[in-house]
């Protein structure tokens, strides 16, 4: 399976702030180290921001489950978290290229630091219903649908197109660290402290992340174009269509989307309901994918070559379903523990290339709107978690996630003209 790369005219993508030549001869993760503290910075607000998404996230869908008994509705969290993306993406990554994307990302920080301090204050006055914690979900999926569009190609424009591959296993690491101890930690605070710990600790790591967005130096260029946002949207989509890379990236990521991660809403329910975990075993039950996706991550960093691109992220999609299947069916918590961990292995082999591929596929003037495309192909997820809860519903977690993971190795093997072209 050929991968090649176009570069944008000009032959080198051209980098801002406090990133060096893009064509300079070394490479790797000691560049960024030495080069590039823009890069740290935007990566030390992702990983707090991934941090605390895991952690809510788990310590929300338990404490949905007990109070509503509903498979469901533990789905309707998550799922809410990714409808913005659906819904505004698109308009999100051509909008921000009018506007100074540091400044959307301190905006965007503070509107999730003050939704979770407001949760908190619920959590603690003992006034927390499931439907706050429903519209706090929309308002975190508003900020996380920003995250390409705005942060990511900001971390292009500061490493440089030869270091985006390095720079993003990295940040995909932090990402994968962050679902190790995310959910650990949310488990034993939910089960020790109670709701409120949990948000207490997320405003607290929302606050440092708060300052690491402040220290950004990097600014974006004048803008020059006046084109209006549908026209410029238009235009993305049009590349997309005509671009057979592009397309088929995107295709996997619908894939991916709709049949493969919405089973990580049915962890703590088969945990609670088939494993027969509490609070802290569901924790640790969910940190594994995390764990293995870490690993991964860092796999890739130290020997992810731009050759083997397309066979990290065709390849660890199709690991991901078929070890879904194996979790959903594992008769043990150790058995599940180990296909979890081979889930984030999978995950973190797409995870890492989805942003890589198509950033450095589309050309340079058009790299948020189309990094707003993948987040809408994102954003279709929704679909899948409302269909993956009312599955569960009926004929129970197990069969659901099953039937999920089926659905989408059929999706993989009947689109693959269209992803042979990556």
């Amino acid at each position: 399976m050929k991968f090649w790369l176009k570069m944008p005219r000009g032959g080198r993508i051209p980098t801002t702030g406090d990133a060096r030549p893009a064509a300079s001869a070394r490479s790797g993760w000691p560049l960024l180290l030495s080069n590039s503290p823009d890069f740290w910075r935007l990566w030390s607000v992702g990983l707090v921001v991934f941090t605390v998404r895991w952690l809510e996230t788990v310590a929300i869908g338990v404490f949905v489950y007990q109070e509503s008994q509903s498979a469901f509705l533990v789905a309707m969290m998550t799922m809410l978290r990714l409808l913005p993306m659906g819904l505004f993406g698109v308009f999100i990554g051509a909008w921000v290229e009018k506007i100074d994307r540091r400044l959307i990302l301190i905006l965007v920080v503070a509107l999730m630091l003050t939704t979770s301090a407001s949760l908190g204050l619920l959590a603690y006055s003992g006034h927390l219903m499931i439907w706050h914690l429903a519209v706090a979900s929309f308002l975190n999926g508003l900020a996380w649908a920003t995250d390409n569009p705005v942060r990511r190609v900001m971390i292009g424009d500061v490493v440089g197109g030869t270091q985006m591959g390095t720079a993003m296993s990295l940040d995909v690491g932090a990402n994968n660290a962050s679902r190790m101890v995310g959910p650990t930690i949310g488990g034993f605070l939910l089960a020790g402290v109670g709701m409120e710990g949990v948000f207490v600790l997320s405003v607290t790591l929302y606050t440092f992340s708060l300052y690491a967005a402040f220290r950004v130096r990097y600014r974006d260029p004048a803008p020059v174009s006046s084109i209006p946002v549908l026209t410029r949207i238009a235009e993305g989509l049009r590349l997309v269509r005509n671009d057979r890379r592009l397309a088929g990236t995107l295709i996997v990521t619908v894939i991916y989307n709709v049949f493969g991660w919405p089973f990580t809403s049915m962890i703590p329910v088969i945990g609670q309901s088939h494993l027969g975990l509490g609070a802290e075993g569901i924790g640790v039950l969910a940190s594994m994918d995390g764990i293995g996706a870490f690993l991964g991550a860092l796999i890739l960093t130290l020997f992810l070559k731009p050759a083997w691109y397309a066979r990290a992220y065709l390849g660890g999609v199709i690991i991901y379903m078929v070890m879904l299947i194996v979790f959903a069916l594992a008769p043990s918590t150790s058995l599940a523990s180990g296909a979890l961990l081979l889930t984030g292995l999978g995950g973190a082999g797409f995870s890492t290339m989805q942003a890589t591929l198509v950033y450095l596929a589309a050309p340079v003037e058009m790299r948020s709107r189309v990094l707003g495309i993948l987040s809408v192909c994102i954003g279709i997820g929704p679909i899948g978690f409302i269909g993956l809860g009312l599955l569960a519903d009926g004929i129970g977690a197990q069969w659901a996630t099953t039937a999920s993971g089926i659905a989408g190795l059929l999706c993989m093997a009947m689109t693959w003209s269209y992803w042979r072209h990556i």
